[in-house]
């Protein structure tokens, strides 16, 4: 399918003039040789009559030609080339000249979930083939209902007017999430991709133009994919108040790198058996100047849609490595999150970071949530095949509480399981939680995975996860969260329980440990 581009034009222009040019050219130089001449008889008067009427005759036809071919263009600059569907261009067209502008209009704005990782694992060409067959999937479910438009990249939209255009496009909306949430088929390959959707509307007394919408609808869309994805959100003028409030966060992020405000604090890990500390955990903390305490669990979220969290990441685990080195032979344990196991050049960063600060890459263990492995499973598998090829042992965190199932852990067979706090303190208190609990620890043994249970907080949750048969023990029952340089205090020697009594109150204050199982540190 052709393009409409200045050269296309500007071809047609030419093909249209050139002729024109010369039928011109040779009029004017016949009637001119006719005059100089001076011959003025019938004959004469009747071959000008003739040539006059051919002239003119043939400069309608050229015209005629012209003006079919620059309507025909323009049609194509409303056009997107490759699934042939209205473009962004034509969508502004439609909102201007809508029939009854003091009706309801709706706009839908559909991203497609999984594109990215498609056109990463089979190319371009399979990624062009997806799109077009998304856009046929489109196509069919609005047919005369509404008019579906590609934006570009793996983008669409949905352009909806009348009394009721919202309630009929949020339903049109959630039939196309549970359609795109089932596979798409693309030669031999069954693709799941799902989509995240952002609904605006306006009416007619609102006097909001097509790109304010479209905006809206965008903002609306990101807030689908903060949310889990795979659903659809009305925007809200809140979400305006929150996207200014992430903004002046993430400038001040950026200053708080480059001014050293973070600071780290590690837990120990205790020994089930020998009760002696085996193990730290890095934690992230940042305070800024004004003296406020920000959680990452509010800040690492904000990081990693900047792309800050690469950066971030990189600084934890470099002075995190110089801090252990002195430890003994204990392992330090480093959260990674979804975002840095997405970017290639993450293995490579820590290979370098290993080898600049000399820290034994056997000592080091990295901890990723369930979220990566479902979002990327194929990056993920990808990155820490070479992670483990420099000897650093991979942990799943925060098992319990997210998708992960047998499949995955037979399929990365990861070094250690750590049990969330939420499954602990539920395997307390209920029968079926215990179970899950046992069963989990049961599949990590048959898998050869050491097993933690993390958020340990009374003597009876140690002795219960004990018996269950864990390895290691986490959490405030035997030490909170401290500076680097308390760590030394505590090793090669056997740690009791429980805690000195100024610390039993603390075991209920609130504070930003536990919202780091939130969004790991970094």
């Amino acid at each position: 399918m052709k393009n409409w581009s200045s050269s296309s034009f500007t071809g047609s222009v030419s093909a249209i003039g050139g002729p024109l040019l010369v039928l011109s050219a040779v009029f004017a130089a016949t009637l001119a040789t006719i005059i100089l001449v001076g011959e003025t008889g019938t004959f004469t008067l009747a071959i000008i009559a003739f040539g006059s009427l051919a002239y003119l005759i043939t400069s309608a036809v050229l015209f005629w030609y012209g003006a079919r071919r620059l309507t025909h263009f323009q049609g194509l600059g409303q056009e997107d080339s490759l699934t042939g569907l209205p473009n962004r261009r034509a969508l502004h067209a439609d909102f201007e000249s809508r029939d009854q502008v003091e009706e309801e209009v709706a706009i839908a704005l559909i991203d497609l979930d999984g594109f990215l990782n498609v056109n990463e694992q089979y190319g371009h060409a399979v990624g062009d083939r997806v799109i077009c067959e998304c856009a046929k999937v489109l196509s069919e479910m609005c047919a005369d209902e509404a008019r579906v438009y590609r934006l570009g990249g793996d983008e669409f939209a949905i352009l909806l007017e009348g009394p009721v255009a919202g309630t009929l496009l949020e339903g049109l909306s959630r039939r196309i999430i549970e359609r795109l949430g089932h596979p798409i088929k693309v030669e031999e390959r069954r693709l799941i991709l799902g989509a995240s959707i952002g609904l605006a509307r306006a009416a007619a007394q609102d006097n909001l133009g097509s790109s304010e919408l479209l905006r809206r609808a965008d903002v609306a869309m990101y807030a689908s994919k903060r949310s889990g994805r795979a659903r659809c959100t009305w925007f809200s003028p809140e979400f305006d108040v929150t996207r200014e409030q992430v903004r002046e966060l993430d400038e001040d992020l950026r200053g708080a790198l480059a001014n050293g405000e973070f600071n780290l604090v590690y837990q120990p890990l205790v020994d089930c058996r020998t009760r002696m500390v085996v193990a730290v955990e890095c934690l992230i903390r940042w305070e800024r100047p004004d003296g406020k305490n920000i959680g990452p669990n509010v800040f690492i979220p904000i990081a990693e849609q900047s792309g800050l969290i690469n950066p971030i990441g990189l600084w934890v685990l470099r002075r995190s490595c110089l801090d252990a080195l002195e430890w003994n032979d204990i392992k330090l344990s480093v959260n990674i999150s979804a975002a840095q196991l997405r970017n290639p050049e993450f293995p490579i960063e820590l290979g370098q970071i290993l080898e600049e600060t000399g820290f034994p890459p056997e000592r080091l263990e990295l901890e990723i949530t369930e979220t990566c492995l479902v979002l990327d499973p194929v990056i993920a598998e990808r990155s820490l095949a070479v992670i483990r090829g420099f000897g650093v042992n991979v942990a799943l965190d925060d098992f319990g509480t997210g998708y992960a199932s047998i499949g995955f852990l037979r399929q990365f067979r990861f070094e250690k399981l750590k049990l969330d706090r939420s499954l602990v303190v539920d395997a307390g208190e209920d029968d079926g939680s215990r179970a899950m609990m046992l069963s989990s620890i049961t599949v990590a043994r048959a898998l050869k995975m050491a097993v933690t249970a993390e958020g340990v907080e009374t003597t009876e949750q140690a002795d219960m996860v004990r018996a269950a048969g864990c390895d290691q023990i986490q959490g405030w029952l035997y030490f909170k969260p401290m500076p680097r340089e308390e760590i030394p205090a505590y090793l090669d020697k056997e740690i009791d329980v429980p805690v000195p009594a100024q610390d039993q109150a603390a075991l209920s204050a609130p504070d930003v440990t536990h919202s780091d199982k939130g969004s790991k540190a970094a």
